[in-house]
């Protein structure tokens, strides 16, 4: 259906006078996506609008979220082919539901201004219960307002509430990570002077909270970075809107603050990448290299006059935990300056394969390891 779609643009564009880039082949391939030697790539599933957000039941089904598509997908690969067999819609008509996380057998949904729990889910797929509204205590700002959630070693769920500008100093509960009960109750702010996060994960060994930060807009192409960072003593203040990376002041808010003052990133991204689900790698199945290791989904850049990001990026971290490096690990999205699909959420199977969500083309991407 997907091909069809693409043959009948192909054919209907260039009539229109409308150009269509050059992607040397179908868009849509796995194969167009660049990885290590060793490393194989393939479709999970190719079924899913506004692919966003993921999380994993412990029976083995697959959660997404959507963002304009106000739905939330189940999915399920039956007969262990790494191919989703069945694809079931949760929900329909929300409010930018792109956050998903699961407890104890309960799918907890984050929209806007909102977190509902759908029980039991995993048993009720074809038939989902109506939902508990978990909380409301959240700001109604459409601006960063869509989430990213999940659930902390503390079984905590961990909500942030993204700034509501490009640019501003609005004070709580704006630019920063809140701290709520499975139930909805003790709600607690741990991190401040966050502009924006789409995704984070805690340290294997340490328990410690990353995330990655999105950077303001409009400082010019270089700057600021997006940066990711590491949350230690809550709650810290990690610089937004004062100061932007490790000592970038604001021209319009850094004046009379001091970089010293606040956290820096634990590394600094590429600026204006859009930089939105991280995840440790936990598993065994990739190489040594690889393992307690960061990747980080890059969405791409939008208002950048050369586009970057449109990747998987590596941040590679020593045996004391300190971050090293910074490398390309899946790249592909972005060819001749346009881009075909963006990357959102990376997510480990239990297998140790690495599932990566594109919102641009609906596509769960399964990166494997086999060796050769």
């Amino acid at each position: 259906m997907r091909r069809s779609v693409l043959l009948v643009l192909a054919l209907f564009l260039p009539a229109c006078g409308i150009s269509i880039p050059d992607w040397g082949g179908d868009a849509l391939s796995p194969d167009r996506i660049t990885v290590p030697d060793g490393f194989r790539v393939e479709i999970f599933s190719d079924q899913l609008p506004e692919a966003r957000s993921m999380a994993l039941s412990r029976s083995g089904t697959l959660f997404v979220g959507s963002r304009d598509g106000g739905e939330v997908y189940a999915l399920r690969d039956v007969d262990d082919d790494h191919r989703a067999d069945s694809v079931y819609t949760i929900a329909t008509g929300l409010n930018t539901p792109n956050g998903v996380a699961v407890r104890q057998g309960d799918l907890y949904v984050a929209e806007i201004s909102r977190i509902l729990r759908y029980e039991n889910i995993d048993a009720r797929l074809d038939d989902p219960p109506t939902p508990t509204v978990v909380s409301d205590a959240f700001p109604s700002d459409t601006h960063h307002g869509w989430k990213y959630i999940d659930f902390g070693p503390s079984d905590s769920l961990y909500v942030p509430v993204g700034a509501p500008c490009n640019i501003c100093d609005e004070g709580d509960p704006y630019a920063s990570i809140h701290r709520i009960a499975p139930d909805g109750s003790g709600h607690t702010i741990v991190a401040r002077g966050v502009r924006n996060t789409v995704g984070f994960d805690w340290h294997p060994e340490t328990g410690d909270l990353w995330f990655t930060d999105n950077g303001r807009d409009w400082l010019g192409d270089d700057r600021p970075p997006d940066e990711l960072n590491r949350l230690t003593d809550p709650p810290q203040h990690f610089g937004y809107p004062y100061v932007h990376g490790d000592s970038l002041l604001d021209p319009e808010y850094g004046e009379g603050h001091d970089p010293a003052e606040y956290t820096a990133p634990v590394q600094e991204l590429g600026p204006h990448v859009a930089a939105l689900g991280m995840t440790f790698y936990t598993g065994q199945q990739f190489p040594e290299a690889y393992r307690e290791q960061v990747f980080i989904a890059e969405h791409g850049s939008w208002n950048r006059s050369t586009k970057i990001g449109y990747r998987v990026t590596l941040v590679r971290l020593n045996d004391e935990g300190t971050a090293v490096g910074y490398e390309p690990f899946a790249t592909g999205w972005l060819r001749n300056g346009d881009n075909w699909g963006r990357p959102v959420d990376v997510l480990q199977t239990p297998e140790g394969a690495l599932l990566v969500s594109d919102d641009q083309t609906g596509t769960i991407y399964r990166i494997s390891y086999e060796p050769l």
